[in-house]
This record gives structure tokens, C-alpha cells and sequence, in this order.
């Protein structure tokens, strides 16, 4: 079995780099479990994604079926129960809080790398545009300029989508581990992070790339279908229920990283682990994440603003940015709002990206009873022991696919 921190799928062994993972609807496994404690330092102890006797089978009593206990241990970052919504948001920034060293480097880098791509994109394709500056100059351009302003504009829009791509998949997944080893209360450094999460990066890459391709189907696909029939009136609706779907899609498929990076399985298995994860919490998951969205948005505006006001008024040729004017951005007005955006990214980065890979353990915890994993994990009990809460008989938990606590 693998040693690496993470979790593997309820009822599958840990991964196998030559046969890959096994399918999380297989049954238990047979392997008789492992005796005495949990060691209590380094990475998360081998097979953290399986109960006592497999996630088959019920848990021991006292840990289902009743809510959450004040009882619940707490070795890291969160209690190990179901979670309120104040306590997603509060474990993120516990995390950010108690590993902020890594933290810092990961998001910071991450963010300077991609805003100095994106400052020098704009300058270079933007800033010294012809074709954007006959447009904003011209009310009846012609064909070359057209031409040659959306060239200019799809190359800036290809450099800052990629790098921002790339970003994305990294900062996602090695915040993702840190927040992992942030539950169990223990420390991850750089190189950790970096080790436990290389080599799902290509895995994690297809899946960012996956669910908006996904997400921009729902919408292109009966829109155009029904744009077909001519009928302005239904081409409208068919983009309205494509929108529908889109959001209920990307939200179904929004636990698929944190799936993919703690349970160590492939792409499609992931986005259906997620499904399965969502599934009967739709609106739950909806409102969380909504609320996050809203969080990193105020978040940033408030730190990007006035960031971008004082270099426009620093910079007194930058003042016609605020209003528009692309092409009178200088270097001295880029740089300045550039910082901005750095400082914002290096705040809301570790929020996201910890919202998300605790809402999924949540969701596990809440399933499939991944609490009573977390304590043995966690040094808490040993195998075969009763939770931490338990209260005596009669109280048992649900099965893999049994209702929520």
C-alpha cells in the first residue's frame, strides 16, 4: 500500500501506478486491518479511505445518524464531524493561519508568476494595439483593423488563459495537500506539498480543463440546436436552459479535484465520484460555493480598486484606464495595478481552494462516516476502538450509500 498522504476510494486499496485505481463501487477490501495505533507523526497513515471493515459496512456505534456531537475531536484545523458553513470558511483560513509559511509561498509565487504574465500579455497586445486603438477612435472601422484588434485580443486572451490554467491546477493541488495534513493538525512544508502532489498535476489539468469544456457544451449545444429552427425566441431559451445545466453540472463536478488529488484516481473516476459525492446535496453544495464566488470577488475588489485608482492617479497617463481607454496603459500604471491583483490572488487562492477540499471531506464525513478514519489518522483511536462520542449502543451509522448524518 502507498504511504503517500491522501486518501484512497471508500472500498479500494490504495493505488497501484501499474493497474491504476480501483473502482470505488467494488466492494471492501479484504485485506485484514492493520493492529495497534496509528503512528502519530508524518503523512496520513496508510488506507485512510476505509472504515472498519470496509466502507461497506456500518461504523461503529455511536457515530451515525444523530448530527454532530460537541464531543467531536478536533487534532487539526476542524472537528472531526459534519461541518457548519462557518466552519468551511473558518478551517480555510485556519489553515492559511497555521501553515502560513507554505501557504504564502504557494499562492504568492503562483500569483506573481501569473500577473506578470498577464502585465506583460496586456502591455505587449494591448497597450500598443493599432487595431484597438482605431476601434476606440473610430466608430466605422475597417475590415483590417477588425482583424487585426481580435488578433491582438485572442493572443492576450490565449497567454493569460494558459498561464492562469496552469496556475490554477498548481495552486489546487498543493494547497489541496496541505489542508489534508491541516486536519490531522500536522505540519506540511514546501517540498512536501510539492512531492505528495507532482504527479497528479497532469490528471488535475484534465480535469480544470474538463468541467468548463463540459459547462460550455450544456450551453453552446442546445442553443445552437435550436437556433437551427430560425426562431430568435428559441435559440434565446435554448441559451437560458443551457445556462440551467451548465450550473448544475459544474456544481455536480466541483468536488471531482479534491477527488481526484486525495483518493488518487483518474479523471473520469474522479468526475464521478464527485457526482456521487453531490448527489442529494445539490443546492447545499450550490449555496456554498455561491457564497464563496461572492466572498473571493469582494474579497479582490476591495484590494484591487483603490489599488487600481492610486496608480491611475499616480500615474497621471494611466487615469484613462479607469475609463476604458486600453491604449494609454503604461508600465508605470500596469505595475502598480498589478500589485494589486497579486495581493488579492495571494489572499483568496488559499480561501477557494480550502473551501473546496474541506467541503469534499465534509461530504465524505457526512456519506461515509470519514471521521472515524480521521481520528485513527489522527493518533485518536486505534483499530477496532469505538469513536471518540460514543454514547453506547443503538446509534449506528450509515452504510456507503446510506443518508446523511
Amino acid at each position: 500500500m502507498s504511504d503517500k498522504p491522501g486518501w484512497t476510494s471508500p472500498g479500494s486499496p490504495s493505488p497501484d501506478p501499474d493497474n491504476g485505481p480501483r473502482d470505488p463501487d467494488n466492494g471492501p477490501r479484504q485485506d485484514p486491518p492493520p493492529q495497534g495505533p496509528t503512528p502519530p507523526a508524518g503523512g496520513p497513515p496508510q488506507g485512510w479511505g476505509q472504515a472498519p471493515g470496509g466502507w461497506g459496512q456500518a461504523p461503529p456505534p455511536g457515530w451515525g445518524g444523530r448530527g454532530p456531537t460537541p464531543l467531536a475531536p478536533k487534532p487539526g484545523v476542524v472537528p472531526l464531524r459534519p461541518l457548519a458553513l462557518g466552519e468551511l470558511f473558518d478551517g480555510a483560513v485556519s489553515t492559511a493561519r497555521a501553515h502560513w509559511r507554505t501557504v504564502l509561498l504557494i499562492s504568492l509565487a503562483i500569483a506573481i508568476v501569473t500577473q506578470v504574465a498577464a502585465t506583460l500579455a496586456m502591455r505587449l497586445f494591448l497597450s500598443d494595439s493599432e487595431g484597438l486603438d482605431a476601434l476606440e477612435n473610430n466608430p466605422d472601422p475597417t475590415d483590417e483593423e477588425l482583424r487585426q484588434a481580435l488578433g491582438d485580443l485572442a493572443a492576450f486572451t490565449s497567454v493569460t488563459g494558459v498561464v492562469t490554467l496552469l496556475g490554477s491546477v498548481l495552486a489546487t493541488a498543493m494547497l489541496t495537500m496541505v489542508v489534508s495534513r491541516a486536519v490531522l493538525g500536522r505540519g506540511v512544508t514546501l517540498e512536501e506539498a510539492w512531492g505528495d502532489s507532482r504527479s497528479r498535476l497532469l490528471p488535475l489539468l484534465g480535469v480544470v480543463l474538463l468541467v468548463p469544456l463540459l459547462a460550455v457544451l450544456a450551453v453552446a449545444v442546445p442553443a445552437f440546436a435550436l437556433a437551427l429552427s430560425g426562431s430568435a425566441g428559441l435559440a434565446a431559451l435554448g441559451v437560458v436552459g443551457g445556462a440551467v445545466l451548465a450550473v448544475w453540472l459544474y456544481v455536480r463536478l466541483s468536488l471531482a479535484a479534491p477527488a481526484l488529488m486525495l483518493e488518487r484516481q483518474g479523471v473520469l473516476a474522479s468526475l464521478r465520484r464527485s457526482a456521487k459525492l453531490v448527489e442529494g446535496t445539490w443546492w447545499r453544495i450550490f449555496g456554498i460555493q455561491l457564497l464563496m464566488l461572492l466572498l473571493v470577488v469582494v474579497v479582490s475588489g476591495i484590494i484591487e480598486f483603490p489599488a487600481t485608482a492610486i496608480a491611475g492617479f499616480i500615474d497621471g497617463e494611466g487615469t484613462s484606464s479607469l475609463t476604458g481607454d486600453i491604449g494609454d496603459m503604461t508600465w508605470t500604471y500596469l505595475i502598480l495595478s498589478g500589485i494589486g491583483a497579486v495581493i488579492a490572488a495571494t489572499i483568496t487562492l488559499p480561501i477557494s481552494a480550502g473551501v473546496t477540499a474541506l467541503l469534499y471531506i465534509d461530504q465524505r464525513i457526512r456519506r461515509e462516516a470519514l471521521d472515524l478514519e480521521l481520528a485513527r489518522a489522527a493518533g485518536l483511536t486505534r483499530e477496532g476502538d469505538p469513536g471518540p462520542a460514543d454514547t453506547g449502543p443503538g446509534n449506528a451509522g450509515p452504510d456507503h450509500d446510506g443518508p446523511e448524518r
